[in-house]
């Protein structure tokens, strides 16, 4: 399978926004904001295979964040081929909807009957991005326990002259250092190639809006549902191991992810959870 495949899907709105997504993972590919350029890293080493992950875009982890529990690394969903629910174009937007439900293979390794709903509309110069499950077990059955996350790649000039508004005063969990610590003031990566290998969680972040800004371009994050975010980027080293990225890609990326892991998300029989993030070109 490749990025133009008969399971990739593509979305235009009637002013020219266009987003591209793929059956595979419920994957989101590509953002083309109006009079703007592509926003989403996508590797072109990406393995379009049945059972790898696509690195870049926006995977999606679930039901498990990193290695953060006994599935495997961020979950099933990203790996797993998903269905088209709906397309379909508005009068100033384009919408599509993906499914994924609990499978003999997925009830193997995390025995819940589940559906998971991405849903992505691009219009203008914003996308939005949500993502929804449904426990569908019965009404006797134990409740679902899940982390997840929107782990979106943002394309970037030179990740040396980043900076990420809105994190100021938060706690965050280092994974680097495997410490605990606060974000004094705003994330600046400008002239600090020695902050990198960065991957961060932030936690209860919530609903405040973040800003990603570099010399020409300024984009605004917002999330809901979601409590916490992750900041990553491989740097150098850790990048020059991947096999699915060119090793000197870590300058053109970085990942802002919505999340929720540090208190996970917990539904009884017939309950639903819905998170979101929406990015703005301003």
């Amino acid at each position: 399978m490749s990025a133009d495949s008969p399971e990739s899907i593509t979305l235009v709105a009637p002013d020219g926004a266009q987003a591209t997504l793929s059956l595979h993972g419920g994957h989101l590919l590509s953002w083309q904001p109006v009079g703007g350029v592509e926003q989403l890293y996508l590797s072109p080493r990406s393995e379009f295979a049945p059972g790898k992950a696509i690195r870049g875009g926006v995977p999606v982890c679930f039901p498990q964040f990193a290695e953060r529990g006994s599935l495997p690394r961020h979950g099933f969903a990203r790996t797993a081929l998903w269905e088209l629910v709906s397309q379909e174009q508005g009068q100033d937007d384009a919408l599509a909807v993906l499914r994924l439900r609990d499978s003999d293979a997925t009830r193997a390794i995390w025995p819940h009957a589940f559906e998971l709903e991405l849903s992505v509309r691009v219009s203008g110069r914003s996308l939005d991005i949500e993502l929804a499950c449904e426990h569908r077990g019965q009404p006797d059955d134990a409740p679902l326990q899940f982390t997840a996350a929107l782990h979106t790649y943002l394309r970037v000039g030179d990740l040396d002259a980043v900076s990420v508004e809105g994190l100021a005063g938060l706690r965050y969990f280092d994974a680097v250092k495997q410490a605990e610590a606060l974000q004094r003031m705003d994330l600046l990566l400008t002239g600090e190639k020695g902050v990198l290998d960065l991957d961060r969680i932030y936690f209860g972040v919530k609903e405040r809006p973040l800003l990603v800004s570099e010399e020409r371009r300024q984009l605004t994050l917002q999330q809901q549902g979601f409590d916490d975010t992750v900041v990553w980027n491989p740097g150098p080293d850790r990048c020059a191991k991947l096999a699915d990225m060119p090793p000197q890609d870590w300058s053109q990326m970085l990942c802002v992810e919505a999340a929720c892991i540090g208190r996970p998300i917990e539904l009884q029989p017939g309950e639903s959870w819905v998170g979101r993030q929406s990015l703005t070109l301003l």
